[in-house]
């Protein structure tokens, strides 16, 4: 679709609660959708939401959202203008976006060149330097030749990462050269595995570091940045609570990784919503580049909070061929948002998934007291056990942090999800401690405070878990 005619029908590729906020979005813009839902969700709050559902295929995601054919089909099915991939599944993979194209259909993201481009950690990492980012140093591990030379000249201890996704999938620390050999064959399986590309990389292990990202929006032609968010509160690399801006950054250090991060996306020709991800040394003196997520990221809503924009209705806008609508100047920042991811899994039990049905879910009200709930569940809901255990995202905005923080302590403590086990909990042990309110954790953080592996951990005056002793992750 070319020129600046709007969408009439979008075809959701997704699910959960991504599927229904982006469904709230095309309806407040007057779009209609088809929500493709796999046999396990066809009953699903989203798949009530949206004004048609299209079958994708039965419950495993291979054989249903993953399926890039099924779904280019759907979308033909469905006399769908565009498609809406969402976050994960298949929202950066290339043949999708080519399989759209064919068909006649817009994909909702950047170009199938630019996927290409992101998708390959290593290709990434080659425009980042040739952007003029600082990357952690490292390198591609040759089948032929020795990671062990390699992995010395950049020093241990090291990572071991896969070239062709993320996730934490296909990734290893290495602390000597003994583990070495081992891990690059172990992460070169999970990596196969999981993205069908064995190949892995090396970089040195910078710890202890924060977690900073920039969102980016880009029209093809201008970049500009949308501020940073920190997501250092992570757990085996999966992203738990997320803040905008990212607390205690120097001001310059904040304007380097906003330059550094439109530089990226300028050098990609970037077009429509992405984040460019960053490694802030715990000084706060030096920083590095990670990756390119060529997507909407889960916390997304922590930069809308902040700027007052809907960063999907900007994907649609420029996905229905239109220049990006504001300049830099345009943008402005309001306060601080800090936003909790809730899982169904077991803090308790060394965060086992707990799919079953939801037998109650009571979230605290939107309205004017700066806290929004993106969900898909109710009473009745079920939790598949094929799918990422996210449940809801709990979003607080307050003028500043410890306004922010506060919102969201009360938000949680309103919140009640019954029949399947949940982390709130931990949550609420987060928020009410110190280290975490003075904000600039670390991404070693969670695993320092929440030995939470073991079943009833109790927790002290000060919220923390009373043994603080090593966990198992």
């Amino acid at each position: 679709m070319s020129g600046h005619h709007g969408f009439r029908r979008v075809l959701v590729a997704n699910r959960g609660e991504i599927a229904a906020r982006v469904i709230r979005t095309c309806r407040r813009l007057g779009i209609e959708t088809v929500l493709t839902v796999s046999d396990a969700d066809a009953g699903s709050l989203p798949a009530r939401l949206a004004d048609a559902t299209i079958r994708i295929g039965p419950a495993a995601a291979a054989a249903s959202y993953l399926d890039v054919d099924a779904v280019a089909g759907a979308a033909l099915a469905a006399g769908a203008d565009a498609v809406h991939p969402g976050y994960g599944f298949l929202s950066e993979n290339a043949r999708l976006a080519r399989a759209c194209a064919a068909a006649g259909v817009v994909f909702i993201g950047p170009s199938p060149q630019t996927l290409e481009a992101t998708g390959d950690k290593l290709a990434a990492r080659e425009h980042a330097v040739a952007a003029g980012l600082p990357v952690v140093p490292g390198g591609p591990v040759m089948p032929d030749a020795s990671a062990g030379e390699l992995a010395g000249r950049i020093g241990f201890p090291v990572l071991v990462k896969a070239a062709g996704g993320g996730g934490g999938r296909g990734l290893r620390v290495v602390r000597d050269p003994a583990g070495l050999a081992h891990a690059v064959a172990v992460a070169s399986g999970e990596a196969a595995a999981a993205f069908g590309d064995p190949r892995v990389y090396l970089e040195r292990y910078v710890s202890p570091g924060r977690h900073v990202e920039v969102q980016l929006l880009g029209d093809g032609e201008r970049v500009i940045h949308l501020g940073d968010r920190d997501c250092s509160v992570q757990r085996r690399y999966q992203k738990l609570i997320e803040e905008a801006p990212a607390p205690l950054l120097p001001a310059a250090l904040r304007g380097e990784l906003a330059s550094a991060a439109v530089a990226v996306g300028e050098r990609l020709g970037y077009r429509g919503a992405g984040t460019v991800e960053f490694l802030v040394d715990a000084r706060r003196e030096a920083f590095y580049f990670l990756e390119v997520n060529a997507r909407i990221q889960v916390e997304h809503p922590v930069t809308e909070a902040v700027t007052g924009l809907d960063i999907v209705a900007e994907q649609i806008w420029i996905a229905e061929g239109r220049p990006l609508r504001m300049r830099q100047r345009d943008v402005t920042f309001t306060g601080h948002a800090i936003e909790c991811r809730v899982n169904a899994e077991d803090p308790g039990n060394g965060f086992q998934p707990s799919p079953g049905t939801v037998t109650s879910a009571v979230f605290p009200a939107g309205g004017p007291d700066g806290v929004r709930v993106d969900t898909h569940v109710q009473a009745g809901s079920a939790v598949p056990p094929h799918y990422d255990s996210l449940l809801a995202k709990v979003i607080a905005h307050g003028a500043d942090r410890a306004a922010a923080l506060g919102r969201a302590r009360s938000a949680l403590d309103r919140c009640e999800i019954g029949g399947v086990a949940t982390n709130l909990r931990m949550h609420r042990a987060l928020l009410a401690d110190g280290e975490f309110a003075r904000g600039g954790v670390d991404t070693g953080y969670l695993e320092r405070v929440w030995a939470g592996e073991t079943a009833g951990t109790v927790l002290d005056e000060s919220g923390l878990p009373a043994d603080c002793g090593a966990s198992h992750g």
